[in-house]
């Protein structure tokens, strides 16, 4: 039985469930116990919760309806689960590898409930239980579930480069990049974005943003590094009319006016010793004090910060603060330097080729030499390097092909750079030289792009600046068939 809750003979067995309109979205609960008023007064339980139960006398009945309806949440009373060796539980995790299971036990057989947890089971009850401990559960394992949901559909938006802003790329970097951001998004913990210049630090600040809880809520970026020093004070914390010369009014600071949204510190390295340990006071009490005022305002915004800089070097010199950097580093996040993802580069270099097709209306594509070049190329600037060169030679270009010599001056040298090296000596022998020829050139130029594509042929004769039917007749001149 349960305490604080009476059954009555008109429970159902099995409550009407709603409609399939009214149920969607909502969890699925499954109740398995012998005793009609124990698992009669879960399903209304679990009704109240705003859940669609299920109620099972049996294990057998409890299988068919897992294996055709499937459950998020499953109650199941102790000795049901014992009569199978608690392998019932591994065999519900089978059906539905992401359901929660619960255990209904009694006072004298906890440790068996113990062993279940170590088994697979989410949690247990101990029968009499009242309906407050059954709601809290309940509530806690759907709160999971329902971000357990948000974070793999965002993870499956940016991996598929959909609602993700220009984050993108497939490489193993990258979807380990989307795994964590898909979590980190569901929370209001700060996070500390760590990457060198360029790997694009404020476009994943703007996705935690935009796929969390504060996303309807403003978005304040804070370039610590170009702040003037004598008014950074003001600028994060505000300040009162007259607080010093030019103060003509009360102005609110960057950390009170996102108002639920996020703040974004970028270059937070940049900040001195002295507005640390404000920042760090502020951020422990969540409220701030005005330059000149007496009154404190709350801090009400999630806090993100970025740097390209060594923190954890800074800190063991002295030069940023080690409470501060704990406070920060909360969740932290290492982007990964383009050169580090090479095969992200044609991924990358197609969608900065198809912004600027859309702005000139021309349709650019880059030459196969170009592509194989930039394809190696080291990237010191990382993706705003990449960005920089495909804008200017787009800008310049003569023609819709792109070619070496119309991209950047430091790519340009490190391709001639690389034609020297290779060049052969002017004494060498005839016989020693190694002439490829054209047709082998061309063969090896659409297998690599291929190749650096994952063999999407739109996207690989894109690049090429050929057509599709072009690609195909290539590969069945080279007997490559259409694979």
């Amino acid at each position: 039985m349960m305490r604080g809750w009476e059954t009555t003979s008109s429970t159902m067995l099995n409550p009407v469930q709603p409609t399939p309109s009214a149920a969607a979205g909502r969890l699925h609960v499954l109740v398995i116990d012998r005793d009609p008023a124990i698992r009669n007064a879960c399903c209304e339980i679990a009704a109240a919760c705003g859940c669609v139960p299920h109620g099972s006398d049996s294990l057998t009945a409890a299988r068919a309806l897992l294996t055709g309806r499937g459950a998020d949440i499953v109650l199941i009373d102790q000795k049901a689960a014992m009569s199978a060796g608690f392998e019932v539980l591994d065999e519900m995790k089978a059906l539905q590898p992401v359901m929660a299971v619960v255990l209904m036990t009694a006072a004298s057989t906890v440790s068996a409930a113990v062993e279940a947890i170590r088994s697979g089971a989410s949690d247990y009850l101990i029968k009499p239980f009242a309906v407050e401990e059954v709601t809290a559960i309940l509530e806690r394992l759907a709160k999971h579930r329902h971000m357990d949901r948000a974070s793999r559909t965002l993870r499956e938006k940016l991996r598929t480069q959909q609602g993700m802003g220009n984050i993108i790329g497939q490489s193993p970097e990258m979807e380990k990049l989307y795994r964590i951001l898909s979590k980190v998004a569901q929370s209001t913990h700060p996070v500390l974005i760590l990457g060198e210049s360029g790997t694009g630090k404020e476009l994943v600040a703007h996705a935690i943003h935009a796929h969390g809880p504060g996303a309807g809520r403003p978005f304040v970026p804070v370039d610590c590094g170009s702040l003037v020093p004598s008014l950074i004070e003001s600028e994060l914390f505000g300040h009162v009319k007259g607080a010093f010369t030019g103060a003509e009014r009360t102005k609110d600071g960057l950390l009170v006016s996102a108002e639920g949204g996020t703040v974004f510190l970028d270059e937070i390295g940049e900040l001195p010793l002295d507005l640390q340990a404000k920042l760090l006071r502020a951020l422990q009490e969540k409220e701030v004090r005005p330059v000149g005022g007496s009154q404190r305002i709350p801090i009400r915004a999630r806090i993100l910060t970025a740097t390209h800089r060594d923190l954890a070097g800074m800190v063991e010199q002295g030069r940023f603060r080690r409470d501060l950097y704990y406070r920060l580093n909360v969740v932290k996040l290492q982007l990964p330097a383009l050169r580090d993802r090479k095969e992200d580069i044609p991924l990358l270099a197609a969608y900065f080729l198809e912004r600027n097709s859309r702005e000139y209306r021309r349709d650019f594509r880059l030459s196969a030499d170009t592509l194989s070049f930039i394809s190696e190329y080291h990237w010191p600037g990382n993706v705003r390097e990449l960005a920089n060169a495909i804008d200017r030679a787009c800008n310049t270009a003569s023609d819709e092909v792109i070619e070496i010599g119309e991209m950047t001056t430091s790519i340009r040298d490190s391709y001639l750079h690389r034609l020297q090296t290779l060049r052969p000596r002017a004494d060498a022998p005839v016989q020693e030289l190694a002439v490829m020829p054209l047709a082998e050139m061309e063969r090896q130029a659409i297998l690599t792009t291929l190749n650096q594509v994952r063999g999407d042929k739109l996207l690989a004769a894109r690049l090429l600046g050929i057509g599709k039917t072009t690609l195909y007749r290539k590969l069945k001149e080279y007997g490559l068939g259409p694979a």
